[in-house]
């Protein structure tokens, strides 16, 4: 979506950014998207690594009950 707009786009759509909220305002408008940005990308990192976790902690799960029920029937028949 964005690589189509090229150099000429961008300079356009700086200017009129510049006309509409004036130089005073541009910085604070930068640092208010660069953060959204930012948070929307942890969000979206954590909603992504949750699920490999969740599965992986899952995995775990198993693999330690598989364990434990091997434990539990040897010391059953006492070997």
């Amino acid at each position: 979506m964005l690589s189509n707009i090229g150099i000429p786009g961008l300079i356009l759509i700086l200017v009129i950014a510049l006309i509409i909220f004036g130089p005073s305002k541009l910085p604070e408008i930068g640092r208010a998207f660069g953060s959204t940005l930012k948070e929307f990308k942890k969000a979206t990192n954590d909603l992504v690594n949750g699920d490999d976790q969740e599965q992986k902690k899952s995995t775990k799960e198993k693999e330690k009950n598989k364990l434990v029920g091997i434990e539990k029937t040897d010391s059953k028949t006492g070997s």
